[in-house]
Order: structure tokens, then C-alpha cells, then sequence
């Protein structure tokens, strides 16, 4: 989906963490980081607990060359994974961050 439609839907009043994580992935998509990471981030403050958000900012914080804000939302990821007992997205996390120690 065309993320400024999302955006427009955001401002008009339709802001969910689900919005901002589908824009986010939208402008990551376009190449558009740092508008990623802004969505990314407002939704898992909007969140704490959205295992897919956290995964999402990691991916776009790599992205943009920022490994340390990528180790840091995997991290909390995986944390908000653990309390929720997702397992598919504790072991996904959990895969990113092996790689990221690797590199």
C-alpha cells in the first residue's frame, strides 16, 4: 500500500500503532528511512508491547547504518516477544541479532 495514503489516513485522525507500522514499512520500502524510522518509532511508543513494530525499526535503523539503535530495537523486541510468549518473533529477533554480532 501506497504509504501516504496511510499517512493521510493518520492524519485524519485514524493514528494506530498498526497505521504506523504499515506506513513505516511503506517508506522502507520507497527508501525513505529516516520517515520509516519516525513512524516506526511513534509506534511502538504508541505500543511498547508490538513485537512486529520493534522488528520492523530494527531492520530500518540497520538499514540506515545505525547498528547500535538496530542491536537496541531487536533487544526490546525480544523482550516484548518473551513477556508475550511469540515465539516466532522471539527466534526471528533472535536470528538478526546473531547476525548483527557477527558483522
Amino acid at each position: 500500500m501506497d504509504p501516504e495514503v496511510i499517512e493521510r489516513l493518520i492524519e485524519d485522525g485514524n493514528d494506530t500503532p498498526e497505521a504506523r507500522v504499515a506506513a513505516g514499512q511503506g517508506r522502507l520500502k520507497n527508501g525513505d528511512i529516516d520517515q520509516a524510522i519516525a513512524h516506526l518509532r511513534k509506534a511502538v511508543e504508541m505500543k511498547p508491547g508490538y513485537t512486529a513494530a520493534w522488528q520492523a525499526l530494527g531492520k530500518a535503523c540497520h538499514d540506515s547504518g545505525d547498528m547500535e539503535s538496530a542491536r537496541s530495537a531487536w533487544n526490546k523486541g525480544l523482550a516484548a516477544a518473551r513477556e508475550a510468549g511469540d515465539k516466532q518473533a522471539e527466534k526471528v529477533m533472535g536470528v538478526f541479532l546473531k547476525r548483527l554480532d557477527k558483522s
